[in-house]
């Protein structure tokens, strides 16, 4: 029988990436996000080029009621569940703590937080009474130090540090892994919904050096998962080359 991977934010970036990888290695997938055509789309492409069986649903991540009723809802055939990728997430703007809106501020602790709280509550019954599952809680080097302008952004990473931390040691009964990964600066659409369309100062975002691609976060995400069963990476910190931490990152100088 196929494994199961359910996949949060799915139509773009990791979680689209991931749900290729997945595909490509024989899971069934589960992928959802908001963007229902896009979803509907890549449900079609897997199955085509996978021969694998795609379920997609579209709901929005911070709508608690929609959360639940989506997984409460899943066919039986779909129930279980053997891995839960909480992918979902943003940043939106990057301003001065005195000059940011509160609006983006609600809208990042909803989805970052909140929408992944609602997720790993929801997937977990079907998880807990299998004694297995593996949980991949998506962090950021923004989970590991901050950063000028970064304010609740970076709050919100230290939250799903703190709460894969937790979350690992209260399911140890259970026997369910809980990995969090904190990738670096990565080419998706990351920047462009943190400066809320604005393409050149996105794109300003990754000149000068070559930024993670969303394959290579899939790549890891992947390996953790199929490691032996005894075996739980419970924290791991990716980037590209070019950068260290959150706010070490070198870029070649411009010699045009």
């Amino acid at each position: 029988m196929k494994k199961i991977v359910f996949i949060t934010g799915a139509s773009s970036g990791f979680g689209k990436a991931c749900a290729e990888k997945f595909a490509a290695g024989g899971y069934n997938l589960i992928i959802t996000g908001r963007r229902k055509q896009r979803l509907e789309s890549l449900a079609a492409s897997l199955r085509s080029e996978f021969g694998v069986e795609v379920l997609a649903l579209a709901f929005d991540i911070q709508d608690r009621a929609a959360v639940f009723a989506a997984v409460q809802t899943l066919p039986e055939t779909w129930k279980a569940v053997d891995v839960l990728i909480n992918n979902a997430g943003l940043a939106a703007g990057r301003d001065y703590f005195d000059e940011a809106s509160l609006d983006d501020w609600e809208t990042m602790i909803d989805t970052n937080v909140k929408g992944l709280l609602y997720a790993s509550k929801a997937v977990l019954p079907l998880m807990i009474p299998r004694n297995r599952g593996h949980i991949i809680n998506i962090g950021s080097t923004a989970a590991k130090e901050v950063y000028e302008k970064g304010n609740v952004y970076c709050a919100t990473k230290f939250a799903v540090d703190a709460i894969s931390k937790s979350m690992r040691i209260d399911l140890l009964q259970h026997q369910i892994k809980v990995t969090a990964i904190h990738p670096g600066a990565a080419e998706t659409e990351f920047s462009l919904v943190r400066f809320k369309g604005n393409q050149e100062q996105a794109n300003k975002i990754y000149e000068g050096y070559t930024p993670l691609s969303p394959q290579d976060v899939a790549e890891v995400i992947y390996f953790c998962t199929t490691l032996p069963a005894h075996v739980c990476v419970n924290d791991l910190v990716l980037t590209c080359l070019a950068q260290a931490s959150s706010y070490y990152l070198y870029k070649k100088p411009d010699l045009g």
